[in-house]
């Protein structure tokens, strides 16, 4: 295949997300992965038993979306698709909760009718009570309302496995009750002997327990997705027809003018152009601080507007605002799946067909060895019910979940749960200099008057005769004023030089601003003042002349200023053993004064874009985990290269898309933060995975050796599943920032 004709598949495939219903175990979401996989047009499957979804990248002139949901209904489980936004996830919480009130139903019915049996077996009959409870006709009525009334779900899902050759935990379940309840059968109508009908009752109550558990659990989850869409203003105030008209949020359009009030959410994305306030925009950087607006600025759909009004433009509503975005981003991330699960995948695959060969076998080993076919049998139950997988299938995504829910809440997004796993590894941070350790504008730095003048009266002047210049330096010293409180002159006879500056009369004095050129050609000696202009440019600063009525009056440096938190993250990295690398393409002075102030010791300056691929490939050469951090648009090629690309910066400007990391805010101890949340993510799959695997490796051995009753085993095995859920929910209460 060309390359051309390459692009233009890769441009023709969609992604859709379905809602599934029925799986219970890992054997569930890799037998639906692989029959997804295996439809011609479809280019990737991933399902996620935890999130209940199926994410496929298929080709649409090669499959439909309703083939692909017939695909999976065919394996006996519910699918439809789920569509974007707020309904979608309205409709995914309604489900949940209707699982959970099933779940209620059926435990209910099951103790109500297991509860009986149980006291009578295990309380009364070892005591040597006789009461009407120990009558096997009645024992056989309540057992058999618990076996086909709240066990039948479990009948249901098994026989759509075996009907397409394949075993899951249903399988499991349904064979190893239904053998102690068939048995009892037997012994109640025919042999009349030992009865286990409180055995199969009782695994089928405690599995519906822990069902139900888990389902509540796993509903905390996806709270953070919840969460982002209560922040989503209902209604906009939009000026129509020259009047205020308030509307659903659905119906601004681009352009549309909006008027928002002090305490209001602000609806959409737009730019400012009128009036000032103080925005919080913590659910989108997760920092405290309200920020400062004005005419010309951007502001961000459902954050707070706090003090002042304003009204502003809209400049993208519906899915392509900022929120729409982080939505998206969090539900693919939650939705993935991280490359060390595919053992717990692989495994699954195998385990229940395994399972069922040793139970088997356990039976065998009794019943003819020992001669104990009763003793067999609930050995053999017990092998079945406690080696059910739903621990290992929920070990990595649950808490892939709760990472990927927990960074979003402190402003860093992963796109995926390969990247908040590479994360964890990372040795070398390379961060580029303009935009990430400084604020990617230039400031006033230094004031230098001369003999004669006073640093308010050089400010003033210069700023004055700078106002009517675009330059950029020249907007940094007419910021710098203002700031001060400066009334600023208006200037007349403004002239601008192009390379050199501008020349202007500010309160009736002839005012020049620009470089030794200008200067120069003016006949102005700035001989005196020449050491001081060294030692800006030295610090990597631009150092601009001033000089009032044909006599030096001063020197303004302008820089690109260090973000204050620069120094701190920088710190923070290498004590975490990080090597910390600048790379830029700024020129090698400017580049080793920032690196000095910030404590890099490695710089690598005058690189032009295209080349810093090729430096993070230098980098990578040693085998080690290099992590890029750029604004993610200029650095694009650099992040794509890097194993972990690193978009930094205010949200609205930022590469959301493409970066496999996405810090909202420009704070730069989001870097550290992001890799400690990947560390203790990453901590939490393999604890869940340790205590999954130690949980069936011992179980199933001492439930073969009749040490666990089929009790035992099924309130181990609902513990298990549940125990796995909550240990990751436990990383909520962790802040990566602390």
């Amino acid at each position: 295949m060309s390359e051309m004709a390459a692009m233009h598949e890769a441009r023709a495939r969609q992604r859709v997300t379905l809602q599934v219903t029925g799986m219970t175990c890992a054997a569930c979401s890799t037998r639906i992965q692989r029959r997804l996989s295996r439809i011609e047009g479809v280019a990737e499957a991933s399902v996620n038993l935890a999130t209940e979804k199926a994410t496929v990248v298929f080709d649409p002139a090669a499959v439909s979306v309703e083939d692909l949901v017939a695909a999976v209904q065919e394996l006996g489980y519910g699918a439809r698709e789920l569509r974007e936004g707020e309904e979608a996830a309205d409709r995914e919480k309604a489900a949940r909760e209707a699982e959970i009130r099933r779940q209620w139903l059926n435990f209910a019915v099951a103790a109500a009718f297991t509860l009986p049996i149980f006291v009578e077996a295990m309380v009364l009959m070892p005591l040597g009570i006789h009461t009407v409870l120990g009558n096997p006709y009645l024992q056989f009525a309540l057992a058999t309302v618990v076996q086909f009334g709240p066990g039948w779900q479990f009948y249901r899902r098994a026989w759509a496995n075996l009907r397409h050759g394949t075993a899951n935990m249903d399988v499991l379940v349904a064979l190893g009750t239904s053998a102690a309840y068939l048995y009892s059968v037997a012994n109640t109508f025919f042999a009349h002997g030992h009865l286990y009908y409180e055995a199969g009752a009782t695994v089928l109550t405690l599995i519906i327990l822990g069902k139900l558990l888990e389902a509540i659990a796993k509903g905390r989850t996806s709270e953070a997705i919840r969460k982002l869409l209560s922040l989503q203003a209902r209604t906009a105030r939009v000026i129509r027809e020259g009047r205020e008209v308030e509307v659903p949020v659905e119906e601004v359009r681009v352009g549309d003018l909006v008027v928002v009030r002090p305490g209001e959410k602000i609806p959409v994305d737009g730019v400012i152009v009128e009036g000032t306030s103080s925005v919080d925009e913590s659910m989108l950087t997760g920092e405290s601080m309200p920020v400062d607006k004005q005419p010309g600025d951007k502001v961000v759909g459902a954050t707070l507007n706090r003090h002042g009004s304003f009204v502003f433009r809209a400049t993208a509503v519906g899915a392509e605002t900022v929120l729409a975005q982080i939505i998206r981003r969090v539900e693919e991330a939650q939705g993935s799946r991280a490359p060390i699960q595919r053992l717990a995948d692989t495994i699954s695959g195998i385990f229940v067909p395994t399972v069922l060969g040793i139970a088997a076998l356990t039976l065998l080993a009794w019943g003819i060895v020992g001669g104990d076919w009763a003793g067999g049998l609930k050995a053999a139950t017990a092998v079945l019910v406690i080696a059910c997988p739903c621990a290992l299938g929920l070990a990595t995504p649950t808490a892939i979940m709760v990472g990927t829910g927990k960074g979003a809440e402190t402003g860093i997004l992963f796109r995926g749960g390969e990247h908040l796993e590479k994360a964890h590894k990372v040795k070398v941070v390379v961060l580029d200099k303009t935009g990430t350790i400084t604020r990617g504008e230039p400031a006033l730095t230094d004031l230098v008057p001369a003999p004669g003048f006073t640093a308010e009266e050089l400010l003033r002047l210069a700023a004055g005769a700078e106002q009517r210049s675009e330059h950029p330096l020249a907007a940094a010293v007419v910021r710098a004023a203002q700031e001060r409180g400066i009334t600023l002159p208006e200037p007349g006879e403004f002239a601008a030089t192009p390379g050199q500056g501008v020349t202007a009369t500010v309160e009736g004095r002839r005012v020049l601003v620009g470089s030794r050129k200008l200067m120069a050609g003016a006949g102005v000696d700035f001989a005196a003042l020449a050491p001081e202009l060294e030692r800006l440019e030295a610090e990597g600063k631009t150092a601009m002349l001033v000089a009032v009525d044909g006599r030096p009056a001063g020197v303004l440096a302008v820089a690109d200023t260090v973000k204050p938190s620069a120094a701190a993250a920088i710190a923070e990295l290498k004590r975490m053993g990080i090597e910390v690398v600048m790379l830029t393409g700024d020129n090698r002075r400017t580049a080793a004064a920032i690196a000095r102030e910030v404590g890099i010791d490695r710089v690598v300056a005058e690189v032009l874009p295209e080349e810093k691929a090729a430096e993070v490939e230098k980098l990578k050469a040693g085998g080690r985990v290099v992590a890029m951090v750029g604004d993610g648009i200029n650095d694009a090629p650099a992040l794509a290269t890097a194993d972990v690309g690193i978009a930094i910066g205010t949200g609205t400007d930022i590469a959301i898309e493409t970066a496999d990391i996405t810090l909202m805010s420009g704070d730069l101890r989001g870097i550290p933060a992001a890799i400690r949340l990947s560390q203790k993510t990453m901590r939490k799959i393999r604890q869940n995975l340790f205590w999954a695997f130690i949980y069936n490796t011992l179980g199933i051995p001492l439930a073969a050796l009749g040490m666990l009753t089929p009790m035992v085993a099924g309130a181990a095995m609902a513990l298990s599943s549940v125990s796995v859920v909550t240990n990751s929910l436990l990383l909520k209460r962790y802040d990566p920032r602390a």
